[in-house]
């Protein structure tokens, strides 16, 4: 028996896989953590350090138990994270304040100013990340926390990514010279690329705001790959999680670059993550300069490939806040929505209740639904989300493919698939494509697989995937569907960029609702 630890820290919870090398999952346990929003600030999301390494253990040790082991049989742990979820420490590395979580979105100012900066500049790595810096990502962060917390800011030593905070504290890493720092996270979310000498230069970052002054040479530490180990575990985390000291831990990433990795991923396939937010990924060989995606960087994802992400910023809590609204559970709503037909609802909803991540990169849209009418329904409006969310999802999968990215399978990964077999069937119309959906859950396995690879069980990713993946049930086109969704996705595409670029030249939108109303009601007629 050789087995390891997967952890997957998610937006409210974490994860812990005991994964054998042959008969798979053995158990698994999570823990929840709160989440800090405020009524007044929308924008608003932070956790606490403490309550995830507390939840951490919390679930290691009920993994353990679960899976009907010893804790000193674990050979390796590896783990994922959030991002860009950014925190600011001090000396030895201790906490200066809560985490900036991925979906804290008040940076907007900050992102828009470290993306005006670079266009003037011409700076070549702003290009590299879409064009457009985000509100989501590390440096527009830590400049809010900057000009926020002027009374901390003798005591900021660095800011962190979540993956990399994890791994240096398990590790028992206080110098932030020797902290590991994940190319994942750095290289989409930190403008960190090694062909243009790492982070942007210190007078760019200074013309950003003089708040920056210093802070390049303070974000220092071991930038690799996750094929390279960040550390052992220390003897005080191995007592607190039940483990062996001196286990290896691989370099982490983001959630949803090891779900895709969990997934099976492999050159020419898209991955969507789908969960509280979406995650899309692939990987290349080789990939130009994609406008308006998140990122494209060498080594992440797989460390042998280019990774490419894009995203939406808001799904599942998309389909929560309709719920919530209603005063129901999204379980009820979507029970009632199965056997709903293609543009049956009358609605068109735009996937913008958060901002938009990709590729527009503009986090002060907001949700926008056309062609209400009296005896509309909460179940109808999240029909709609969820042709809304597919939608977004085409465009992203289209301007990837527009800029030389294969795409010859989709494969929708993430929780959300697993349990919505109408999401999965109106993403396979929308595209107008199979989406393959694996057979059992992937959150956690692309962990697991790097710690294999930490702990030398596996010599490579794809042996590890041959082994570990779970197959991959086929979901069809339905050829009526589609017809009508072709109709659909045209009206969907001219009311993105039309209402979505604040530059946009105007746009007749007179045939959006008649058309609305056609399909709906000869969708009712059927």
């Amino acid at each position: 028996m050789k087995i390891v630890a997967g952890v997957d820290f998610g937006t409210l919870s974490v994860r812990v896989s005991i994964v054998d090398f042959k008969k798979g999952r053995l158990g698994s346990a999570a823990a929840d953590y709160p989440l800090t929003r405020k009524t007044e600030d929308p924008d608003h999301a932070t956790q606490a350090h403490a309550a995830h390494m507390e939840a951490l253990a919390k679930a290691t040790r009920a993994a353990v138990k679960a899976a009907g082991v010893k804790g000193d049989q674990v050979l390796a742990i590896a783990l994922d994270t959030t991002g860009s979820s950014v925190i600011p420490v001090g000396a030895g590395l201790a906490p200066l304040d809560d985490y900036y979580l991925w979906c804290d979105h008040r940076a907007k100012r900050e992102a828009a100013e470290i993306t005006a900066t670079a266009r003037r500049a011409e700076m070549k790595a702003i290009e590299w990340c879409g064009g457009t810096y985000s509100s989501e990502w590390g440096f527009s962060k830590l400049l809010h926390w900057l000009r926020h917390n002027p009374k901390k800011r003798a005591r900021f030593v660095t800011a962190l990514e979540h993956c990399d905070m994890v791994a240096a504290v398990l590790c028992g890493i206080t110098d932030p010279e020797l902290a590991p720092r994940s190319i994942c996270a750095m290289g989409h979310k930190w403008m960190w690329n090694e062909s243009l000498g790492g982070l942007p230069p210190e007078d760019f970052l200074v013309a950003v705001d003089p708040a920056f002054k210093g802070v390049r040479g303070k974000i220092a530490g071991r930038y690799e790959t996750s094929d390279k180990i960040a550390g052992r575990l220390c003897p005080e985390w191995a007592a607190k999680l039940g483990l062996s000291a001196g286990i290896p831990i691989p370099v982490g990433a983001f959630d949803a670059h090891w779900d895709a990795i969990g997934a099976g991923i492999a050159e020419g396939d898209v991955v969507n993550v789908v969960g509280t937010s979406t995650c899309i990924m692939a990987i290349a060989q080789k990939a130009s300069l994609i406008p308006g995606v998140c990122g494209v960087v060498p080594g992440s994802i797989h460390p042998g490939y280019t990774g490419i992400e894009a995203g939406l910023s808001a799904t599942g809590d998309i389909f929560d806040a309709i719920a919530r609204r209603a005063g129901v559970k999204v379980r009820e709503l979507s029970a009632a929505v199965t056997q709903y037909r293609a543009g049956q609802t009358g609605l068109l909803r735009m996937s913008w209740d958060n901002g938009d991540r990709t590729v527009l990169v503009n986090p002060e849209l907001g949700g926008v639904t056309l062609g209400w009418n009296l005896v509309s329904t909460a179940a109808d409006e999240l029909f709609a989300a969820i042709e809304g969310t597919a939608f977004h999802t085409r465009i992203i999968i289209e301007r990837m493919a527009e800029h030389g990215v294969r795409v010859d399978r989709v494969i929708n990964g993430g929780g959300i698939p697993q349990k919505d077999e109408t999401l999965n069937q109106i993403y396979a119309n929308v595209f107008n494509k199979p989406v393959l959906v694996p057979k059992t859950e992937v959150t956690s396995l692309g962990s697991a697989i790097f710690a294999f690879l930490a702990a030398g069980v596996y010599p490579t990713i794809e042996k590890a995937q041959k082994a570990l993946c779970p197959k991959f049930r086929v979901v069809k086109p339905q050829p009526a569907a589609v017809a009508v969704y072709q109709e659909l996705y045209p009206l969907y595409r001219k009311l993105y960029f039309g209402l979505g670029k604040p530059d946009a030249d105007a746009v007749a939108i007179g045939d959006v609702l008649p058309t609305l109303r056609r399909l709906a009601a000869k969708a009712q007629a059927k």
